[in-house]
């Protein structure tokens, strides 16, 4: 079976990678383009890593950890990632909150600049809802599940001993889901707006829980 690579031609791609044929393996193995037949050496570039800083909330608490990154991964704020600290064995998905790099804020940094990741916590968050009842008095009442967990406007959720009927989100980036059937996952919400059923005069849409 040949074995094939991509890697930069010499002769028609030095710019790009384009597949080559393995002649010769090796550390630096020879290889013939597939696109031009040009014979050469390939130059197999091992990627470096870097250690950095991850600061993590989960509920009111932070914990500083390190994880390890190919230092060509460009990091976003708003992006997941996987945290893996070898030194204390945890390991949490956060979703990314802010970068720092060159002593400054910013929104996007390539891993080798950058210096410390801050990010949530999503493999269990807490929801809070702002809860209606027929007399206009508000409860907040607080919900918690897995990060993946869908919200669904027009909805019934069950948080304690409270049935409600979910009738507007907010989500993180400021905006709003409040259309029917509009589906949040839990770790992209603010705030859940509901009335609570049997209080109000909403009638449910949808059965969910139980939670």
């Amino acid at each position: 079976m040949t074995k094939e690579i991509e890697v930069e031609c010499p002769s028609c791609s030095p710019e790009e990678e384009v597949r080559h044929e393995v002649l010769k393996e090796g550390p630096s193995p020879l290889v013939r383009c597939l696109e031009c037949g040009h014979v050469h050496v390939a130059e197999i570039k091992t990627p470096k890593s870097v250690t950095l800083k991850v600061v993590v909330s989960k509920m009111d608490v932070s914990n500083t950890y390190k994880t390890e990154l190919d230092s060509e991964t460009i990091l976003q704020v708003g992006d997941e990632l996987v945290v893996d600290d070898e030194e204390t064995g945890v390991v949490v998905p956060i979703l990314i909150t802010a970068l720092d790099a060159g002593g400054k804020r910013v929104q996007l940094a390539r891993a080798e600049d950058t210096e410390t990741i801050w990010g949530r916590a999503i493999d269990e968050v807490t929801v809070k809802f702002s809860a209606q009842s027929g007399t206009g008095i508000t409860e907040v009442i607080e919900k918690r599940v897995p990060g993946d967990y869908e919200f669904v406007v027009g909805a019934e959720e069950k948080a304690g001993n409270k049935r409600l009927l979910i009738t507007k989100i907010k989500i993180r980036d400021g905006g709003f889901r409040s259309r029917k059937g509009d589906v949040v996952l839990a770790k992209y919400v603010k705030r859940i707006f509901a009335r609570k059923i049997g209080e109000g005069s909403g009638q449910r849409e949808f059965r969910r829980g139980p939670w």
